[in-house]
């Protein structure tokens, strides 16, 4: 019988094998680094290699009016758009703005929750990018009373 560290230890090192040989797939390797590094709306927008975002009743964002607690406030992004190619939800004065990039494809619904750390008060999108490079956004202020990024 195999433990279950045994079994952890095999993986890792088969995985990392693979990766050394080249064998996974990039999907498996993506991460654009650059755009969660980034620091404002605009930059995250360029490292995607998106346009300038526009308004949108159509892009839907969740969020509570004031989070008691910036260390865990709930998130969503939604939309009925099709084509959608990816979501992101943006918090403009954390840290790193990117705070999710979710990828959409026609079996996947463009419909997210998460949760994330907010510093202060700020205003929060929920972007939606499509395949024939529209951007559009929603955006709401997230009021934070108890900050949650070292405050």
């Amino acid at each position: 019988m195999v433990s279950r560290r045994q079994a952890v230890k095999s993986t890792a090192a088969v995985t990392g094998m693979l990766l050394a040989a080249g064998m996974l797939p990039q999907a498996a390797m993506a991460f654009n680094k650059v755009a969660f590094d980034a620091k404002s709306v605009a930059d995250v927008m360029k490292a995607l290699g998106a346009g300038a975002p526009a308004e949108s009743k159509d892009v839907t964002l969740t969020a509570p009016d004031i989070a008691e607690n910036g260390a865990v406030v709930p998130l969503g992004a939604s939309t009925s758009l099709p084509n959608v190619k990816q979501m992101l939800i943006l918090v403009e004065k954390n840290p790193s703005t990117l705070v999710a990039l979710f990828d959409v494809t026609d079996a996947v619904d463009a419909n997210f929750l998460t949760r994330a750390k907010l510093g202060q008060t700020s205003d929060v999108y929920a972007v939606a990018i499509t395949n024939d490079g529209k951007t559009l956004f929603a955006k709401k202020e997230v009021k934070v009373t108890l900050g949650g990024c070292g405050g």
